[in-house]
């Protein structure tokens, strides 16, 4: 309940310091990002330098094609771990940012039940049916959000599995295709 200023003011602060956790959260998450991607580009950078003098030593074609041949593979695992990598900081982000969100809730919940308590126990007689509604009313909002909560939190865990599957699926296709061009490259010799 919010009777005195000092009330108030804790109630800021509390809002204040839940602002601050969501901003520090996502600025961690930005500069863990920022962090992979200045690393992905320094990679691609010596990488490309490297296949470059690498083509350019090339003698004849036999020698091409076995170059070639062994270029997709490690391309497609590097992306694959780089995008678990965003992937990971991004649901470690979410993680934290529900944690502080749920937390926020279950203590307004609790500011708004004291409030609802006070102003029942001081109503004037025959104001039951009002103080009621607010209870039922409170009650349907936290089931509303349980479940909101429930089905997010389920809807998250089949994303995982299915970005899981996709990976694995992505990573037998690209050792087929790159088996398959070796295959091509030795028959090509």
């Amino acid at each position: 309940m919010i009777a005195t200023p000092a009330q108030f003011a804790e109630l800021q602060k509390g809002q204040m310091d839940a602002l601050y956790a969501l901003s520090h959260a996502v600025f961690d998450a930005t500069e863990k990002l920022v962090d992979l991607n200045l690393a992905a580009t320094k990679a691609v950078m010596e990488e490309a330098a490297e296949r470059a003098q690498a083509l350019m030593s090339v003698k004849d074609v036999q020698e091409l094609l076995a170059l070639t041949g062994g270029l997709a593979q490690p391309t497609v695992e590097k992306l694959v771990s780089y995008n678990r990598t965003v992937y990971g900081i991004a649901s470690g982000a979410g993680a934290e940012v529900s944690k502080i969100v749920e937390t926020q809730i279950a203590d307004s919940n609790k500011k708004v039940s004291e409030l609802i308590e006070f102003a029942a126990k001081n109503a004037p007689a025959g104001s039951e049916p009002a103080v009621s509604m607010f209870k039922s009313a409170l009650a349907a909002a936290n089931t509303a959000y349980d479940t909101f909560s429930k089905a997010a939190k389920q809807a998250v865990e089949m994303v995982e599995s299915n970005v899981t599957a996709a990976t694995s699926a992505t990573m037998k296709a690209a050792a087929a295709a790159n088996d398959a061009v070796k295959v091509k490259g030795r028959k090509a010799a």
